[in-house]
């Protein structure tokens, strides 16, 4: 009798998770609304930023298909031009074009947020979302893993060149806690693998979304806590913040897409999505959230594309998809 009212306590809470994990982007469109529509919550949630960062890449890690991983590491040259763009070639010419304009000094709060925007490594999630949308996932997990490594070496030696005095913390200090970080999610991901083995993670993978999601959640009523009242302060700037936010992703996905349209431009979509969805937390996790107000809003209003985006873009994703399988049909087709 105990024994199965243990079960039953333990399956509600379970059961609970997975029909939130089920909801899939809906429940990240819900998390968005209610974070900012609760800004006590921001408030209260913000210090636990960093935690929160680091548990959603222990559960990312955690979930990386490794045979997948190894058998796209077998053409290293495509994953390298993609890393080096993701990596170096986006924070450089960022970088550039801002000091060039001398818009580093004109406006350095929204500077620095797009340079951290800039040398931050592409969203955990990213993987996942190409695959909702229909797109092949494996080119985006394993540029994703190469650039996440790089990131703490590439990352301080950008804010070293461009963010000197801007940032709280030193580039080196960036460089290595954005290492702690990613190094020890990656130890308690390896962990938690060889506890539980893969098999059993991907048994549980619907709760294991609904714990995604709730961690999510810290972040996101963190970050958005504060839109409405920056909105009513200054409703011209945060719709031009906004603006500004989203034609930054569609500019990366479009220069991203078009230098590897070569490869199929259903897969060159798949990087574009991955270089404009920036892993912003990580920025805020190593940085303690120690920025100044107008980063923070600029961070708000960029999950907005993020989030949007992907719904926008997955008919001509699925049109890209249909459009190369009846290639590949074709092609098996002429060869027997």
């Amino acid at each position: 009798m105990t024994i199965s009212v243990a079960r039953t306590a333990i399956s509600i809470p379970v059961r609970g998770l997975s029909w939130l994990g089920d909801q899939g982007t809906r429940a990240i469109a819900a998390l968005v609304v209610f974070g900012i529509a609760i800004p006590p919550l921001g408030a209260m949630l913000r210090p636990y930023v960093t935690e929160a960062i680091f548990l959603l890449l222990c559960i990312s890690f955690m979930r990386v298909d490794l045979i997948a991983l190894r058998d796209h590491l077998r053409r290293p040259g495509l994953i390298v031009a993609a890393t080096a763009w993701t990596t170096i070639g986006v924070p450089l010419i960022f970088g550039l074009i801002a000091h060039l304009t001398g818009f580093d000094t004109r406006a350095p709060g929204l500077f620095l947020a797009l340079m951290l925007q800039a040398i931050a490594s592409p969203m955990m999630a990213s993987p996942a979302i190409a695959a909702l949308m229909g797109l092949d996932a494996t080119l985006v997990l394993v540029t994703l893993v190469t650039s996440t490594a790089l990131v703490p070496f590439t990352a301080s030696l950008f804010a070293a060149l461009f963010l000197s005095g801007t940032l709280d913390i030193s580039p080196l200090a960036l460089g290595l806690k954005l290492l702690a970080i990613l190094a020890g999610s990656l130890l308690v991901a390896t962990a938690i693998r060889w506890i539980f083995g893969a098999d059993a993670i991907q048994r549980h993978r619907r709760p294991i979304d609904g714990v995604n999601i709730l961690i999510l959640f810290v972040f996101v009523a963190a970050v958005m806590g504060h839109v409405i009242a920056d909105f009513l302060a200054n409703p011209v700037l945060s719709i031009a913040v906004a603006a500004l936010s989203f034609a930054v992703f569609f500019a990366l996905l479009i220069v991203t897409t078009l230098l590897f349209r070569r490869i199929g431009y259903e897969q060159a979509l798949a990087l574009g999505l991955m270089v404009s969805q920036r892993n912003l937390g990580l920025m805020l996790a190593a940085t303690s959230g120690a920025l100044p107000a107008f980063t923070w809003l600029y961070f708000a209003l960029t999950q907005f594309p993020y989030y949007v985006a992907p719904q926008m873009l997955t008919p001509i994703a699925r049109r890209l998809t249909a459009k190369t399988e009846t290639s590949r049909t074709a092609s098996a087709t002429s060869t027997s």
